[in-house]
């Protein structure tokens, strides 16, 4: 494929990152190490109005918005399926954060969502939720567990994940409606991504 070099400039209202895609290709050496309180609940067939407000609880800022926007249907198809997983993470009982593997595309495994609310990031509980994923993700004897983050993630996520063991495989730009212009997200969500729009309210 040839990509011309320079700049391509996009319209108001849109959204672009860049989407590294990693693989892991043998279990890694992390490994779970939590702290009192702390705890993985799997869902099985979850509440689809538990999943929205715990996956808009720790994706807001981040602009995740795809599963926000699908209808009750597609997204019981998706969050119901056997071969997803998802769990919740809870401290002292509260939840947060969410981890989501999806074993739909044999013999992969993907790290398909995981995240944290904002209070409790840099105490340790990312590792711990990763390393977690990780040691269920290898039960099911994968090929390789993938997992990808984009420009719009929290800045240190790429390293994070190469750290863990995880390998860059390829790249992308994805580009999108800006969700914070249809309602789907507040207007305030990821202050960090500048948002660009025709219409001065």
């Amino acid at each position: 494929m040839q990509i011309a070099d320079g700049y391509t400039f996009f319209p108001a209202g849109k959204i672009v990152s860049v989407v590294t895609y990693l693989q892991m290709l043998h279990p890694s050496s992390l490994r779970p190490e939590g702290k009192t309180g702390w705890a993985l609940q799997p869902h099985r067939n979850p509440d689809l109005n538990w999943y929205r407000k715990l996956f808009r609880a720790v994706g807001e800022n981040w602009l995740w918005f795809s599963r926000l926007q699908m209808s009750d249907e597609e997204l019981r198809s998706n969050i119901c399926d056997p071969a997803v997983d998802i769990f919740g993470f809870e401290i002292n009982g509260q939840e947060k954060g969410i981890l989501e593997l999806d074993r739909r595309e044999k013999p992969d495994v993907e790290v398909a969502f995981i995240g944290l609310t904002g209070d409790v990031i840099g105490q340790g509980a990312g590792r711990f939720l990763l390393a977690s994923g990780l040691d269920i993700a290898w039960s099911h004897n994968p090929s390789r567990v993938l997992v990808h983050t984009c420009t719009l993630d929290h800045p240190r996520a790429l390293g994070f994940y190469r750290a863990a063991g995880f390998e860059p495989y390829k790249r992308a730009i994805e580009v999108s409606n800006d969700p914070r212009l249809d309602g789907t997200l507040s207007r305030s969500a990821a202050p960090h991504v500048p948002l660009l729009s025709d219409d001065p309210h």
